[in-house]
C-alpha cells in the first residue's frame, strides 16, 4: 500500500493573510467547520472538495529566499485562464512569467503574496473548445 497527500504545507510569514488569499483565489477551499481560521492561531489551514488535500499555512521566521522546488498548477472552472489571471491580480498575486502561445495553449507563472510561484492554465471548457471538430462521416452527411 502507498500513502495518500493528507495536506500541503506552505511555509509564511503571515499565515492568516495568506490563507485568506489562497481562500479567494480556490473554489471550494474554505475553513474548517470545526476550526474556523484566526488571526491569533498559530497556523491556518484550508480544507477542499472531497479527496483534495488540505493547505496549511504555517509561519517561519525567514523570508522566502529561492525559487519554489514544488509548486501548484491551477485551472479555473468557471472562466478562462485570462480571467482568472486578472482575478488573481486583484487578490494581490502577480505574474512573473507569460508562456501563453498564440493558438491559446500555455500558461502564467504567478507569484502569491509571499511569492511562491503557481501556474494557471487553460479551464478544461478552453481545452475542449481548441480540439478539432471529428470529421462527419458519410452516415452523417447524407
Amino acid at each position: 500500500m502507498g500513502s495518500l497527500i493528507r495536506h500541503i504545507t506552505v511555509d509564511c510569514r503571515d499565515h492568516y493573510a495568506l490563507m485568506q488569499f489562497w481562500r479567494e483565489a480556490l473554489q471550494d477551499y474554505h475553513d474548517h467547520p470545526d476550526d474556523p481560521n484566526k488571526p491569533e492561531d498559530e497556523q491556518s489551514g484550508l480544507i477542499g472538495p472531497p479527496g483534495s488535500p488540505w493547505l496549511l499555512f504555517v509561519p517561519v521566521p525567514e523570508d522566502k529566499s529561492v525559487k519554489n522546488r514544488l509548486h501548484l498548477d491551477i485551472a479555473p472552472l468557471d472562466r478562462t485562464r485570462d480571467e482568472e489571471v486578472d482575478r488573481l491580480v486583484t487578490l494581490g498575486a502577480q505574474v512573473v512569467g507569460d508562456h501563453r502561445r498564440p493558438n491559446g495553449s500555455g500558461w502564467v507563472v504567478m507569484t502569491d503574496p509571499e511569492g511562491n510561484e503557481f501556474c494557471v492554465e487553460r479551464s478544461d471548457a478552453e481545452i475542449a473548445a481548441s480540439r478539432p471538430s471529428p470529421e462527419p462521416t458519410a452516415e452523417a452527411t447524407g
